[in-house]
């Protein structure tokens, strides 16, 4: 299969917009114009319930892995499941179908890191869930998940273009989650 088309494959299982439809489908509520008007997970689980929320998180992380699963069982190079894991990410955060606003990309990034880099992605995991633990916000848990899987996945082995993938996918979650850094920092962002 053509390197371009397991990209274009990447992108389009990542532009699935599976918090959106199923919120609507199931709840009758556009998350889109609910709590953070966000696609994702967090939101979901916010106005249209936890259990959705968990149904949500799995879809999003599968739509991350599966493309990849895809591209590293037909192809060989590390840059190419790279490029496949990104391509998937950015369909989340920029679905054609949704005129380019998705959502902030922690799951569909998970998805993608625990194929390639399944140490990073455990350290990610754990120390979000700690973090949330503690403080019952989810983005500063995404963020300080991100940063453990980054951090893992330049210490660990393996190819060093699946820890650049995890560096790229680490700066634009900071770009995706740029509003609620600024709530953080002001001490405003919002519990679960």
């Amino acid at each position: 299969m053509p390197a371009a088309l397991l990209i274009l494959l990447g992108y389009l299982s990542g532009s699935v917009p599976y918090g959106a439809l199923l919120a609507r489908w199931i709840k009758g509520v556009d998350v889109r114009q609910a709590g953070s008007g966000n696609i994702g997970a967090t939101n979901v689980a916010r106005v249209a319930g936890r259990g959705l929320g968990v149904v949500v998180l799995l879809l999003d992380a599968a739509k991350g892995a599966l493309p990849v699963c895809l591209s590293r069982c037909l192809a060989s190079d590390p840059r190419l499941h790279a490029a496949v894991g990104l391509a998937a990410f950015l369909g989340h955060v920029f679905p054609v179908w949704l005129r380019f606003r998705g959502g902030k990309g922690v799951a569909t990034a998970f998805g993608v890191i625990a194929v390639l880099q399944p140490w990073a992605a455990l350290a990610g995991f754990a120390a979000y869930a700690l973090v949330f633990a503690i403080f019952r916000v989810s983005s500063l848990g995404s963020l300080v998940g991100g940063s453990a899987a980054l951090a893992v996945s330049f210490l660990g082995p393996g190819p060093r273009a699946y820890s650049f993938l995890t560096a790229a996918l680490f700066a634009m979650m900071l770009f995706t989650h740029r509003a609620n850094i600024r709530r953080l920092l002001g001490r405003a962002e919002a519990r679960l």
